[in-house]
């Protein structure tokens, strides 16, 4: 049962849960410039309802609103994915897709095929596009839509503070680069080789 300090008061906005949850994220995961953040999102599930029966383009608009607000103090890209009826594709800002050479797709996202969230951002944005795919570093699931095909891995979950924005459970992950090497490697440039070593490798 989630604790009640992890709630945001009834009293606050969508929008603010939403500038809440991701600017925790932000700062815990180091986003900025050149950093790509995925967000799947049930409006249905933030009102209350169960997933993919109820979308509202006004809550929609809200939560961009919020993600909005962060995005601009932090300077990270947005990708917004879309519902399983256009196989979660991600919306996003052409120039997002041309600097990483993704694989465009074809559809506009409308609340039936794409759902609200998705239609909300592809009409917010100056030359929207969609892609089949990405590999984001950090990402916001706001009423469990299941992000992690597009997350880079390796993926860490991340439990923010505000667990709900409206009636919609929250998860979060941020992404670190994979840990090779092995019981003789070492991560961090702190550590000294010991002499003699040199010996073990070519």
């Amino acid at each position: 049962m989630e604790n009640s300090e992890q709630r945001i008061a009834s009293g606050v906005s969508i929008r603010e849960q939403a500038s809440s949850v991701l600017r925790e994220l932000a700062k815990h995961a180091g986003l900025g410039p050149g950093k790509v953040v995925v967000v799947g999102t049930s409006t249905s599930e933030v009102a209350g309802h169960r997933i993919g029966t109820s979308g509202a383009i006004e809550v929609a608009n809200e939560l961009l609103a919020g993600i909005r607000e962060v995005q601009d103090e932090f300077g990270f890209e947005v990708a917004y994915q879309c519902c399983e009826h256009l196989n979660r594709a991600l919306v996003m800002e052409r120039s997002l897709l041309n600097r990483l050479r993704l694989t465009e797709v074809a559809a506009v996202p409308i609340p039936r095929a794409g759902g609200s969230m998705a239609s909300g951002a592809y009409r917010s944005m100056k030359e929207p596009c969609l892609a089949e795919t990405i590999e984001a570093d950090a990402g916001i699931d706001i009423g469990e839509t299941l992000i992690g095909m597009h997350l880079r891995r390796v993926a860490v979950p991340y439990r923010t503070q505000v667990r709900y924005i409206g009636k919609a459970r929250v998860n979060a992950a941020f992404t670190r680069p994979k840990l090779i090497g092995g019981e003789r490697a070492v991560y961090t440039l702190d550590v000294q080789p010991k002499e003699g070593d040199a010996h073990l490798c070519d």
